[in-house]
């Protein structure tokens, strides 16, 4: 769970940098693409199975959109209207959707500690974004509202995976659902003319990174995870990916948080580390 958090934060700000030279989801499509072939490359070399079976080809679609295509979607989005360092605090509010979805889905009932982890994680987001001025706040409200919805809906994802998990072999399950999930993303991507000669060589390597460790290699940690400990306690490491992507976002983008962003984001990852633990 730690590497797949730190490699997870640090696609953010190599994200934003790279839709900064080419189009947003013309770089979301090339590194998933990638990722998808990658992901084939290392179920071949376990010697998985590749064919799933008949009866888990409905959930895996469904799988695929939440936790693949619909995300990305939502994310690239998010990342348009926001720095990467507000992008990632956002949608790492996952935890806390995650701890409330498993009441009704898994019979794991809030305790007080989930509810002030619920209000502590809205405060700090509403101090994050409402940090600048009035006009670039409301700009900012469409940015932060797919963010927020990428985070329930990968909440949503990981208490579904618990309940009803894919019987694929782990590389099988990443490729497919990468496949999959890729579908929306190409879609949208094909409307774009990006300039590929515009990739600089800090480009291409984001896009190497990109496709090979957080697409591929940090799923099958994390799907291996959910196997192991309650969906609650999943999320629990998750935690340090929006502190990673905070880090990064600063050394490589030059970002900067001054005090009230710096509140918000300490009463977020309160809220977070809270929610986790309950």
């Amino acid at each position: 769970m730690l590497f797949t958090a730190c490699s997870w934060g640090l696609t953010w700000p190599q994200t934003k940098y790279l839709i900064g030279l080419v189009p947003a989801f013309s770089a979301r499509a090339a590194c998933g693409i990638a990722g998808c072939v990658f992901a084939f490359m290392v179920a071949f070399l376990r010697r998985e199975n590749v064919l799933p079976p008949r009866d888990q080809w409905v959930r895996l679609i469904a799988y695929a959109m939440m936790n693949y295509g619909l995300f990305i979607v939502l994310t690239t989005q998010s990342l348009k209207g926001l720095k990467a360092s507000e992008a990632v605090t956002i949608t790492y509010t996952l935890p806390v959707w995650a701890s409330l979805l498993a009441w009704p889905m898994l019979g794991e009932r809030p305790t007080w500690t989930k509810i002030v982890a619920l209000v502590l994680a809205l405060g700090g987001v509403t101090l994050l974004v409402g940090a600048d001025s009035a006009e670039a706040t409301w700009e900012k409200v469409p940015a932060a509202l797919m963010a927020f919805a990428a985070a329930v809906m990968f909440g949503l994802a990981t208490v579904l995976a618990k309940k009803h998990p894919l019987r694929l072999p782990p590389a099988t399950s990443v490729a497919w659902q990468a496949g999959f999930g890729m579908i929306p993303v190409v879609a949208i991507a094909w409307f774009e003319t990006p300039d590929w000669n515009r990739v600089t060589l800090l480009g291409w390597a984001a896009i190497a990174y990109i496709s090979s460790i957080p697409l591929t290699i940090a799923y099958l940690a994390w799907f291996r995870a959910l196997r192991m400990v309650p969906a609650s306690m999943a999320a629990t490491t998750v935690l340090v990916s929006p502190m990673i992507g905070v880090l990064g976002s600063g050394l490589l983008l030059g970002e900067t948080f001054g005090p009230r962003q710096i509140l918000g984001l300490a009463m977020t990852l309160t809220g977070v580390a809270l929610a986790a633990r309950g």
